[in-house]
């Protein structure tokens, strides 16, 4: 076993082989501006619509329902503002799951400064939104419903199609930021009814800086960047090939592996779990009711802190996360944790495993050891 044993998946991942020789060659040999009238262009222009179908078949949907962004955070941030200048009766409502990344609160936030009526959605103990919760906030002037996919802390997986069926029922457009879930998860934009859908690529073993996100056909949301006429008009900017490339041939891989790899993770993260709270004394597994992504296994540890865990486990060799990693550096307690009602003495003491590919048994077994003569030293 070579170190480190890399656990922080939901992170981000390692470009696959496969996806970064798909991308060389549109670095190199073929460096063309997707927008060009000459054949090296009409080269780039067809690699990058491949690309669009194998991110769209990945959930289910159409090619033309695909646009580019340059993560899941501007896909996030699309999906909500896109719809500010298309809403001029009364003041318009949404409503946004209280777990959400903060690329969706804070979008949310915008919208509010701008004369919208945010209303955030609580969670149970267990992290889930309750579809009754939903249908009882939604009002005449909901314009859209914001429920993440799978919580990028904590794991746990929301049930889409019964709030999709509250969202369809009363008008209300229904977006979900499916990054992390794409990782772990079989999705399929028709069976789960949702209308906006949020992706990145660097969790599923593609380049950093591209994601998409789905907008179904007939669905109004605004021109996003402006400048040329990239993205079939939405947003502008010059197409970057090698990484749309790159994206694509990712969701290629994930599209044939996700379920098989999925029951392969469950089990070693299950067996994972088991051994934890066997071996360490005041440890919860937070998902320990809910539906679960497969390769997630959050913990929270009585008595002490995640960071100087963290510090513990880095300096053996096991990478590990608090929580989310565009919160690091943050000593706040998790707003996720919050919402699910957890005390503060254990919310601090949170930390999240988060299992990929190359994640093998041996690896977990070694981390079970370092985190239980970690927890001890520092109690």
């Amino acid at each position: 076993m070579k170190l480190p044993v890399y656990l922080d998946h939901a992170a981000t991942t390692p470009v696959a082989d496969e996806v970064l020789a798909a991308m060389v060659p549109f670095m190199a040999q073929a460096p063309w501006n997707a927008s060009a009238l000459y054949a090296g262009g009409a080269i780039a222009r067809d690699a990058v619509e491949k690309a669009r179908e194998e991110v769209a078949a990945l959930i289910g949907a159409a090619a033309d329902e695909i646009y580019f962004t340059a993560g899941g955070t501007e896909a996030d941030n699309w999906a909500l503002k896109g719809l500010m200048p298309l809403v001029s009766d009364g003041r318009p409502h949404a409503l946004v799951s209280s777990v959400e990344h903060s690329a969706v609160l804070e979008s949310a936030e915008a919208l509010g400064r701008q004369g919208w009526e945010i209303e955030r959605l609580p969670v149970d103990s267990r992290g889930l939104v309750e579809p009754e919760s939903v249908d009882k906030r939604i009002t005449e002037r909901t314009r859209i419903v914001s429920v993440m996919a799978g919580n990028n802390e904590v794991g746990v997986v929301q049930d889409l199609r019964s709030i999709s069926d509250c969202c369809r029922k009363r008008g209300a457009l229904f977006h979900t930021d499916a990054v992390q879930a794409a990782a772990g998860l079989v999705l399929d934009v028709n069976e789960l009814g949702v209308d906006l859908l949020s992706l990145s690529s660097h969790k599923i073993y593609g380049p950093k800086g591209i994601g998409a996100l789905f907008i179904r056909r007939g669905v109004a949301n605004r021109r996003w960047m402006d400048g040329g006429r990239q993205e079939k008009g939405m947003r502008a900017g010059t197409t970057n090939v090698p990484a749309v490339v790159g994206f694509g041939a990712a969701c290629r891989i994930q599209r044939d592996m996700v379920a098989e790899e999925g029951r392969r993770l469950m089990s070693l993260r299950d067996d994972f779990v088991g051994k934890v709270l066997e071996r360490i004394p005041d440890a919860r597994y937070t998902a320990t009711t809910a539906p679960c992504m497969p390769h997630y296994a959050h913990f929270c540890f009585k008595g002490v802190e995640g960071h100087p865990i963290l510090i513990g486990l880095d300096a053996a060799g096991v990478y590990a996360s608090g929580g989310a990693a565009c919160s690091a550096g943050s000593v706040e307690t998790s707003h996720v944790l919050r919402a699910m009602a957890v005390s503060d003495d254990w919310a601090r003491g949170a930390v999240r495993f988060t299992l990929g590919r190359a994640t093998t048994g041996e690896e977990l077994d070694y981390a079970v050891s370092v985190l239980d003569e970690v927890v001890h030293d520092l109690r």
